[in-house]
């Protein structure tokens, strides 16, 4: 909890520096980057996490494999090091990615499909999100063979159930009262 409280105090501090400087964007693209690396890679996640391993080491480390970002993110990885909170790293770019979308006046929508969504899919989707909300949508699609037809839509904490394994459940629910 304390960790999460803290990514969001240094997400906020970041994406207003970044404003500031009109680098928002770009350092919301080295967010995206950062939290994807850290989080698909056990070994990376598992280094930064590591309490024991010393903090220049980590500095070291996440400048080498992160060199190429903006300097305003540059500037993150510098006071983590001064703070000794890499540990955060990537709850900082998480929450740097949802602030930036807020502050765009963007909403994530996550699509859960049974296959790859089509363009036939995508337009019955956006129908369903403009009844939940009028920002600019993100669609995420998650397949899952599990659902078996239909989609799930969920958007910030409304969820749409169009499964045929949800409609299955509720068919057996009904048979079996």
């Amino acid at each position: 909890m304390a960790g999460t409280r803290a990514a969001i105090r240094y997400a906020r501090a970041i994406l207003d520096i970044a404003h500031d400087k009109g680098v928002a964007t770009e350092v919301n693209n080295d967010m995206a980057t950062i939290a994807t690396t850290i989080n698909t890679n056990v070994e990376l996640s598992t280094f930064i996490a590591n309490p024991t391993t010393r903090v220049e080491v980590k500095n070291s480390a996440i400048s080498e494999i992160f060199g190429d970002v903006n300097a305003t993110t540059k500037g993150l990885f510098q006071l983590l090091y001064e703070n000794k909170r890499f540990e955060i790293l990537s709850a900082i770019a998480l929450e740097y990615n949802k602030l930036f979308e807020e502050m765009n006046g963007m909403q994530k929508a996550i699509v859960t499909t049974a296959i790859p969504m089509d363009k036939d899919l995508e337009d019955k989707v956006m129908a369903k999100i403009l009844t939940f909300s009028n920002k600019k949508i993100l669609i995420e699609n998650i397949v899952d063979p599990a659902i078996i037809g239909g989609f799930i839509l969920r958007i910030g904490d409304q969820q749409y159930n169009a499964s045929v394994a949800n409609r299955l459940q509720v068919l057996k629910r009904e048979l079996s009262n």
